[in-house]
């Protein structure tokens, strides 16, 4: 009882931090600052944008959260409608570059959510957060892997973002959707070039959840490959977890021998018949040696023949 009562102080505290936060200065007197700041954001005149926080009249309002629905401060308008020379001139002019609206959301994740590619890249460069707010229950990378933005998905991992990041959930609500990584989303959805980017940059090829405590938690837990069949993915991603090293014999799958096998199946039954080749194996060895040094990124930069290294990254 005493520690579900910590546990519970402990979120309200989470909730009461993240709502000061949000709250707009009362020293701020707006006589229509704001809204002059969201007209020139609303039609990207970036030009009017620049000239008016120029002046100190209207520069202490560039992160103030205004607005119908949602109030959002200008840069968090300026991503969510793709208004890139807008975003640019609001960072020059010194805007929180990870401010939260009302849902905690963060100008990232609104550029992220509308597939604003180059408004991803100048928010990432100017130094958002590729994970966005602990205060929010998603995250960047579930969104791209979600929606097929694998451009977008690369720019947050290569910026550090987590491959096998979960929606935040608290322990004890853990089941089979704690586990939904960005590589489920991406299966399920039928995102191979999502998956394989996922894979490529160190993805979990078997739960997606490097979290131990989550997956004990879970009665069924699926993994990877189950998901991958009870969806009928097509036998690409099938095949691409089996070369990254999934564990074959780990999913409870039950062949009926009378019924027709699909394609994922039957490369699932011969991987546990044929055991991988020396190459096979030794590629493996690497891409773990690189996980573990957080370097899986560098095979791209080794200095070995071409041929070694598109196999080594998984390329034809």
């Amino acid at each position: 009882m005493t520690f579900i009562l910590a546990l519970a102080l402990h979120h309200l505290m989470d909730i009461t931090k993240m709502f000061s936060m949000l709250q707009p200065r009362e020293d701020e007197e707006d006589n229509g600052e704001s809204e002059e700041l969201n007209r020139a954001v609303s039609e990207d005149d970036y030009e009017t944008l620049d000239n008016l926080l120029s002046q100190d009249k209207y520069k202490r309002f560039i992160n103030r959260r205004s607005g119908w629905g949602v109030p959002s401060t200008p840069l968090r308008l300026a991503a969510t409608w793709g208004c890139l020379r807008s975003v640019k001139v609001l960072l020059a002019h010194g805007a929180e570059v990870d401010s939260l609206d009302v849902k905690a959301q963060t100008p990232l994740f609104m550029a992220v959510s509308n597939g604003h590619r180059e408004c991803v890249k100048a928010l990432l460069d100017a130094g958002a957060s590729p994970i966005g707010s602990i205060y929010n229950n998603c995250s960047p990378v579930l969104i791209a892997a979600r929606d097929g933005n694998v451009d977008i998905l690369q720019q947050l991992l290569d910026h550090g973002a987590e491959t096998n990041v979960q929606a935040r959930l608290p322990e004890w609500a853990a089941n089979s959707v704690a586990c939904s990584g960005p590589l489920y989303l991406a299966a399920v959805y039928g995102h191979l070039e999502c998956f394989k980017m996922l894979l490529l940059y160190g993805a979990d090829p078997d739960y997606n959840c490097t979290e131990e405590r989550v997956i004990a938690q879970i009665k069924e837990p699926k993994t990877l490959l189950e998901t991958c069949l009870r969806h009928g993915c097509r036998s690409n991603f099938i095949k691409l977890l089996i070369d990254f090293g999934a564990n074959v014999y780990l999913p409870n799958v039950t062949v009926d021998e009378t019924a027709p096998r699909s394609k994922g199946l039957e490369l699932l039954l011969q991987a546990r018949a044929h055991p991988k080749s020396l190459m096979s194996q030794s590629r493996l060895a690497m891409r773990r040696l690189l996980k573990q040094a957080a370097r899986t990124p560098a095979l791209g930069e080794l200095e070995i023949p071409a041929v070694l290294a598109n196999y080594l990254q998984h390329q034809p």
